[in-house]
């Protein structure tokens, strides 16, 4: 059973490890790659903790297929039946948050669907009516494929070129289905508080992304820059919650002088350092670990069942 418990304990405790590699990993790479291995790293995680959650519920159970008593099992070994109430408990708990925050993101793309019943249509882009400066890419909702949502307040806030730097930001939001990236953080984060550190760093690397696909397809990084920097700065005194956070990503969202300062550097591409390939090899082996422990996991309960088994035959 301290084999069994121990794996455990290394399962639930290896996610703090995971986000710290992946937060180091994610600043030494190119935003693209950078969200990837944030995704990765937080869903394989939090897949993890479910895993070892679910084997502690298991442990009574798979006791009883061996026809041993509930009393005798928790006189044997104290921690186990506690153990797997505890399991059990938090992963109602999981399942709450999970459904708590599904809802609030479906709630959300309804309103935003919903708000946008008077725009403009014009190809891919709603057009609304208002002095608000804002903009974002609004993903597909209930077969209604997704759009990029700007006010005429924004329009008129930047120049015909600059204009097309924003159109070309939101548009990679919903090329690269960068909203299903921000959803699996979101959701991981509601599995193991060690995978809430993820979310920021993740809507970073996200709008660096999106900044590099509008600063290629413009052709000029200090146009994209400046750009921005005018996007962000018309939107800030006037930001909505929940723009630039989960299912609605804005250009406004994020360290704005961090992207901009990027913009204004050469194009990002992978590393070579020591610290990269230190970082790539701390986040390869908690994830590596974590793996393991599945089968060791499954091989704890096996072996335990088998003593519980041979104790109640012995009396």
């Amino acid at each position: 059973m301290t084999l069994l418990l121990t794996v455990v304990a290394l399962a639930l405790l290896l996610p703090w490890g995971t986000a710290a590699a992946g937060r180091r990993l994610a600043a030494l790479l190119p935003p693209r790659e950078a969200c990837l291995v944030l995704t990765g790293a937080g869903a394989l995680a939090a897949g993890g903790t479910v895993a070892a959650l679910v084997g502690l519920v298991h442990v009574p159970f798979l006791a009883s297929l061996e026809r041993v008593p509930l009393s005798r099992e928790a006189a044997a070994w104290p921690a186990a039946v506690p153990a797997a109430a505890l399991a059990g408990a938090v992963l109602v708990w999981q399942a709450v948050l999970l459904t708590a925050r599904r809802r609030e993101r479906r709630a959300l793309l309804a309103r935003a669907w919903a708000a946008t019943g008077d725009a403009v249509s014009d190809g891919d882009l709603l057009v609304v009516a208002g002095a608000r400066p804002e903009a974002f890419a609004l993903p597909g909702w209930r077969g209604r494929r997704g759009r990029v949502v700007v006010s005429t307040g924004m329009l008129g806030a930047l120049g015909p070129a600059e204009r097309d730097v924003l159109f070309g930001h939101e548009r990679a939001h919903l090329a690269d289905r960068h909203h299903l990236l921000a959803a699996t953080a979101h959701l991981a984060a509601a599995v193991h508080p060690a995978l809430r550190s993820l979310r920021p760093v993740l809507d970073f690397h996200l709008e660096r992304w999106a900044d590099e696909r509008a600063a290629s397809s413009v052709g000029d990084r200090r146009l994209a820059a400046g750009a921005i920097a005018r996007a962000a700065l018309a939107a800030a005194t006037t930001e909505r919650p929940g723009r630039g956070r989960g299912p609605l990503l804005s250009v406004g969202a994020g360290p704005v002088p961090r992207r901009v300062e990027a913009l204004l550097r050469p194009a990002p591409v992978g590393p070579r350092t020591r610290g990269a390939r230190a970082a790539a090899a701390g986040l390869v082996a908690a994830v590596a670990v974590s793996a393991l422990l599945a089968p060791g996991l499954a091989y704890g309960l096996h072996e335990y069942a088998e003593l519980a088994a041979s104790a109640v035959r012995g009396h």
